[in-house]
């Protein structure tokens, strides 16, 4: 795969319980403008979000927000980003990130990271992408969902090949690693011709 150059990352709005998230969200953007790639997120300010989107400004990297307009409307929009798309609805949020993005990371996050981040992965199933889609770990975060997605795999519903594309791990290095590596051609997809019952 060619090099990530837009990279989309979901996280929460909230910063959590433990300094180490925000200390890992701040570290991720600082090394993401490091290497210039840019941030496609989801605009915010707050929690997460805004720390990630701080840090890669912070080291002269691009940062692309898309956000809904009820959100800007509230006042949650980050004033200070190279590019801020407004749309309308969620949907519209989650297809336009995609549309900017060639690789897909979670940091922690709430139900929306996990709406998000599990949509891109049905999409790679159904073969509708080949972008690398990765959970960045801290402090055992996601440890649990590994645990269940391998699950996911070992009942069937899940193809061994599906599972092992998608990345888990807490170092950085190794994820960057990883994402340049990737090979989106070579996974089986769910829908494909072994699959097509006559």
């Amino acid at each position: 795969m060619a090099e990530v150059t837009s990279l989309c990352v979901y996280c929460g709005s909230s910063s959590g319980k433990h300094p180490e998230y925000v200390e890992r969200a701040r570290a991720f953007g600082t090394e993401m403008a490091r290497r210039g790639i840019a941030l496609v997120y989801g605009g915010g300010k707050v929690g997460l979000m805004g720390t990630l989107a701080d840090a890669v400004l912070a080291a002269g990297g691009k940062v692309i927000g898309v956000i809904p307009r009820q959100l800007v409307e509230r006042e949650v929009a980050h004033p200070g980003l190279t590019e801020m798309h407004v749309v309308e609805t969620m949907h519209q949020r989650k297809t336009r990130m995609y549309e900017l993005s060639d690789a897909f990371v979670a940091l922690p996050g709430g139900f929306g990271t996990m709406d998000e981040m599990f949509e891109m992965l049905t999409w790679a199933q159904l073969g509708l992408h080949r972008y690398p889609c990765a959970f960045l770990d801290v402090r055992g975060y996601y440890s649990q969902l590994r645990g269940m997605v391998d699950h996911m795999a070992g009942e069937g519903f899940v193809r061994q090949t599906q599972r092992d594309s998608v990345w888990f791990g807490e170092d950085m290095a190794q994820l960057f690693e990883w994402m340049r590596d990737y090979q989106g051609d070579k996974v089986a997809h769910w829908i494909d011709e072994s699959s097509v019952q006559a």
